[in-house]
């Protein structure tokens, strides 16, 4: 079973939250979506559950790792022009489950950003693509999706978040959800590539040892044409959910 048709996206939205597991899994899958809304003047902020510690494919001292990671995230996101980053600290790259504490600290955000639309990885598996199936991207994205509904909007839900530091409860109208088993919302972004590609190679601990071009190209033409599109475009898929 896969997700439902996707309906048409709400055509207000001014906030956007993105939620991922580490540094360069929003760039992977949907920095030229996200360059797009900032174009068309939405206010995008991306959230980190962890910094990436288990990441890299060189020597580099595993102690650097996070703050490299955090670094090239903050220049990644400038290249699509988001400035609105959150990280959180406690959680442990290769390591996260779907816990209350998750649940509270993503609803926690939430409360605090107020989005209309949540972007995350899908908590569904494709079991045609085995490397999209990152258990922290499954637990990241399932975490999320119980933060959305009931969490964040159920003022009885971690009542802390109310009482102790004033978080009204906040409903999100929407989520697009990557990586889905069977996507059906194509958003074309041949025209903000670069930007996409700029944020890729941002991530130098992660993607400087790829031909990143040649690698975007095919996967994303591939999608593009998945959606109809004429050739030489490239593109981006999602799953869309209405929670209102």
């Amino acid at each position: 079973m896969g997700f439902p048709p996707s309906p048409e996206p709400i055509d207000d939205a001014k906030r956007v939250l993105c939620v991922a597991a580490h540094p360069d899994d929003i760039d992977f899958g949907f920095a030229g979506t996200v360059a797009g809304f900032v174009e068309a003047g939405l206010h995008v902020t991306y959230l980190l559950v962890t910094r990436g510690d288990a990441g890299g494919f060189d020597d580099t001292p595993r102690e650097q790792m996070p703050l490299l990671r955090e670094a090239e995230q903050r220049a990644a996101a400038r290249a699509v022009g988001v400035e609105d980053l959150i990280f959180f600290d406690g959680y442990r790259d290769g390591t996260i489950t779907v816990t209350l504490e998750l649940r509270r600290d993503i609803s926690r955000v939430i409360r605090q950003v107020r989005p209309d639309r949540i972007l995350t990885n899908s908590p569904m598996r494709r079991w045609d693509r085995i490397g999209a199936g990152h258990p922290d991207h499954l637990a990241v994205a399932e975490a999320t999706t119980c933060a959305v509904y009931p969490d964040a909007r159920n003022a009885f839900a971690f009542p802390e978040l109310l009482a102790d530091e004033g978080l009204e409860p906040w409903t999100v109208r929407e989520v697009w959800f990557v990586a889905s088993p069977n996507p059906d919302h194509f958003v074309d972004i041949t025209d903000v590539y670069p930007r996409k590609l700029a944020a890729l190679h941002a991530h130098a601990t992660q993607t400087s040892h790829m031909d990143l071009d040649a690698r975007l190209r095919t996967m994303l033409g591939n999608t593009a044409r998945e959606g109809g599109l004429p050739d030489g475009r490239l593109a981006e898929s999602f799953s869309i959910i209405r929670t209102g």
